[in-house]
């Protein structure tokens, strides 16, 4: 069976699900506005360079998790998904899962934003599985902490790693698509390693290894 990897943020949507949920909270008053867009701009660029600190991201992210009822958090998310995910999925690259769906390979989304933002977006995508950062859920509330491995960077290996192995499966070819020097590591492990519009790092890398890229 051939696998079929895809990151998700500037990958498959244009643009990035995790700084759009945060902007969101922040238009409807969920979050302080002013220091939410300051938070966000200060962990992008950390991504930007490839030095995000994963955990203090992600335990900032998930704080209004931890500070609003759940049938509230679950109007947000279906209203984000309609206002802001609906165009980055109609203005992205959907359309690359197309041939694998053909094919019969088997497709996984596997992105570092956290599962409570991206599964009903992978659910879109028409993509049962999906790897992503947990957000941990304790006795029917969020906790505010990860779940296990977060699923960046090294992360992403050991987070494929433990699935395969969970769902009895060995590919015998293995794809992965992302736009983000940051996936470096599986980019490395996988047969067939392709860039979508990638990063200038990232670009630059792909070229020297003569790696497919997609603009």
């Amino acid at each position: 069976m051939a696998l079929a990897l895809f990151d998700l943020d500037n990958t498959l949507l244009n643009g990035d699900s995790d700084h759009g949920w945060g902007m969101y909270l922040a238009q409807v008053g969920a979050v302080d506005p002013v220091e939410q867009q300051q938070k966000q701009d200060f962990f992008y660029q950390q991504y930007v360079d490839g030095v995000l600190d994963i955990v203090a991201f992600c335990e900032y992210q998930f704080q209004p998790l931890t500070q609003h009822p759940l049938d509230q958090l679950y109007q947000w998310r279906d209203d984000f998904i309609k206002s802001t995910i609906k165009p980055m999925i109609a203005n992205g690259k959907p359309h690359l899962l197309d041939s694998h769906r053909d094919a019969g390979d088997q497709i996984v989304i596997i992105t570092a934003t956290n599962d409570f933002v991206t599964r009903p977006i992978a659910d879109l995508l028409g993509v049962e599985h999906l790897l992503a950062t947990r957000a941990e859920f304790v006795d029917g509330h969020y906790t505010g902490k990860i779940a296990g491995v977060p699923c960046f960077r090294e992360g992403k290996v050991t987070r494929l790693q433990q699935w395969l192995k969970a769902q009895n499966i060995e590919p015998d070819h293995c794809t992965f698509y992302s736009d983000s020097i940051n996936d470096l590591p599986l980019l490395e492990q996988v047969d067939t390693p392709i860039a979508v519009t990638p990063d200038d790092r990232l670009r630059q890398h792909a070229q020297s290894l003569h790696w497919q890229i997609i603009d």
